[in-house]
C-alpha cells in the first residue's frame, strides 16, 4: 500500500495544516518530500503506484494530491483523472518533464500547479501552501472543490506554474550564480521583505513580465 506508513498517515507533531497524499515511483524523492511536509506541519499519506494512490485518496480523503506524471502501470495522468471525475480531490504535478504536450495535459486536466523536478521540499512547500490557501478561499465563497482548482488551474506556459522555479532561473541568469546560490538569494530577499519565498518569486516573476511588455509594444 504505502511504501512508508503502512499504519496510516505520517503525522505532524503539531496540529495538522491538512493532508496531502504524495504519489512518486521514485522512493527517494518519495521519502524526501514526506519528509519535508511532514516537518512543515502536514499530515501524509504515501503511495509509490497509481492504484495505491487511488485507494489511499478514497480511504483518507486528502484535500490535495502531489503527482509524479510518468510510472509503470496508472501514470500521474491516470489517477488525477479518478480524483478529479470521482473524488473531487485537487491536485498538482511533480514532473521532471515539461515539454508541450505534457504542459497541455497538465492544463487540460486541470491542476493547481505543476513543478518541475529537480526540487528540494523548501520550493515545494510554499507552493503547497499557496494552492491550498487559495483552494480553501474558493470552497469558502461556495465553489466546488473541483471548480476552485480550475479557477486557478495552470496557464499555457508549464514553468509559468512554478513562479519560485522561475525566478531562481532569474536570478541564476543575472547574476550567474548556480542554482543554489540563486535560490539562496532569492531566501534571502524575502527575509528582508518581510515575506515567504513564494511571494518575493511571484515579486521577481511579474517585474521581469512588467519589463517586457513595456520593452514590446505588441505586449502593451
Amino acid at each position: 500500500m504505502t511504501a512508508m506508513h503502512s499504519n496510516g498517515p505520517a503525522r505532524s507533531p503539531t496540529t495538522p495544516k491538512a493532508r496531502i497524499l504524495v504519489l512518486d515511483d521514485d522512493r527517494l524523492v518519495l521519502a524526501t518530500v514526506v519528509h519535508g511536509l511532514v516537518q512543515a506541519g502536514y499530515d501524509v499519506i504515501d503511495a509509490d503506484n497509481g492504484d495505491d494512490a487511488i485507494l489511499l485518496a478514497r480511504e483518507h480523503r486528502p484535500e490535495l494530491a502531489l503527482l509524479d506524471i510518468r510510472m509503470e502501470g496508472k501514470t500521474g495522468f491516470d489517477v488525477a483523472e479518478y480524483l478529479r471525475d470521482v473524488c473531487r480531490i485537487p491536485f498538482m504535478f511533480l514532473s521532471a518533464f515539461s515539454d508541450e504536450a505534457t504542459a497541455a495535459k497538465v492544463q487540460a486536466l486541470g491542476a493547481v500547479a505543476y513543478l518541475v523536478k529537480p526540487l528540494d521540499v523548501g520550493k515545494i512547500v510554499p507552493t503547497v501552501d499557496a494552492a491550498l490557501q487559495r483552494l480553501r478561499s474558493g470552497q469558502a465563497a461556495g465553489a466546488e472543490p473541483a471548480a476552485a482548482a480550475a479557477a486557478v488551474g495552470p496557464p499555457a506556459a508549464a514553468l509559468a506554474l512554478d513562479p519560485v522555479a522561475l525566478a531562481v532561473g532569474i536570478v541564476m541568469h543575472r547574476y550567474s550564480l548556480s542554482r543554489e546560490g540563486a535560490w539562496q538569494r532569492v531566501q534571502r530577499l524575502a527575509h528582508e521583505q518581510g515575506i515567504n519565498a513564494l511571494q518575493q518569486a511571484e515579486r521577481l516573476v511579474q517585474a521581469v513580465e512588467e519589463l517586457a511588455r513595456g520593452s514590446d509594444p505588441g505586449l502593451r
